[in-house]
């Protein structure tokens, strides 16, 4: 199982060794007296008072170099791998995750070249661009040359969504977090690399704030009463990445599976 989630990871991160801007100073950050970056200032905040989330964030310990030693984020192998109990699986649930796992996740999303969902791209060891304005904040993900919009400016979710592998998601501030709702996903989503199900009935709830410059917190709620019997929550923890860039990032796949590309 473990070369296998690996071979999931080195699938989705595939890139190329060489582009531009990778060493290229990042503007704006605060520095200490020996040019290193001060992640322990204080939060940047908008014109309006708000936490500024804006950063190129990576899963907390993810890499120790750009090219070289990687560390896969647990919650990318086993998206409950700090809970002390397990997930409250539904009996159907739970076999469908024993089920991929015995497959060796020879159907997950990444294999496929399918998009991940949201909360598996939270853990991906790939680094992801938040761009926030009043109004809506955006999320540019490496992996896949992806993006998810998430709005801010008050709007409903909607009421009868067309299921798709994002979801919908509306945003309010709540004193210095941000509480974020989504629904209308897929009804064959993973959570994590070995396969954790996620059903077209999730809600799913993230709580991001920025306590200080370098670090970003999400609390994420799963409430999934098809796939479990009570919602479950889990702490996600990312670090600001700083003097590189996105690169782009695509999968070679799609030619096997004419019936999702329209050929």
């Amino acid at each position: 199982m473990a070369r296998t989630v690996a071979l999931i990871a080195l699938v989705s991160t595939a890139l190329p060794l060489t582009a531009q801007w990778l060493n290229y100073p990042t503007p704006g950050i605060r520095r200490l007296t020996d040019g290193k970056p001060n992640l322990n200032a204080p939060t940047p905040r908008t014109t309006d008072g708000k936490p500024d989330l804006s950063g190129l964030w990576q899963p907390e310990g993810t890499v120790e170099n750009r090219f070289g030693t990687a560390k896969l984020p647990p919650e990318w192998v086993n998206i409950a791998a700090s809970l002390k109990e397990p997930l409250p699986y539904r009996p159907w649930g739970l076999e469908l995750s024993k089920s991929r796992q015995a497959n060796n996740a020879k159907d997950s999303p990444s294999g496929r070249c399918l998009p991940l969902s949201i909360v598996l791209k939270h853990s991906a060891p790939t680094p992801r661009k938040m761009l926030q304005f009043p109004g809506l904040l955006i999320i540019l993900y490496e992996i896949g040359t992806d993006y998810r919009q998430i709005f801010t400016d008050g709007r409903p979710l909607p009421v009868d969504p067309n299921p798709s592998f994002l979801g919908y998601s509306s945003g309010r501030w709540e004193g210095d977090t941000l509480v974020v709702q989504t629904i209308g996903i897929r009804d064959d989503e993973w959570l994590d690399a070995r396969g954790t199900p996620l059903s077209d009935a999730a809600r799913i709830t993230e709580r991001f704030r920025r306590p200080n410059f370098g670090t970003l917190e999400i609390d994420l709620t799963v409430d999934d009463s098809k796939a479990y019997t009570v919602p479950w929550t889990v702490k996600l923890t990312q670090q600001l990445t700083i003097d590189t860039e996105l690169l782009e990032g695509f999968c070679e796949n799609n030619r096997d599976l004419p019936h999702l590309v329209g050929k």
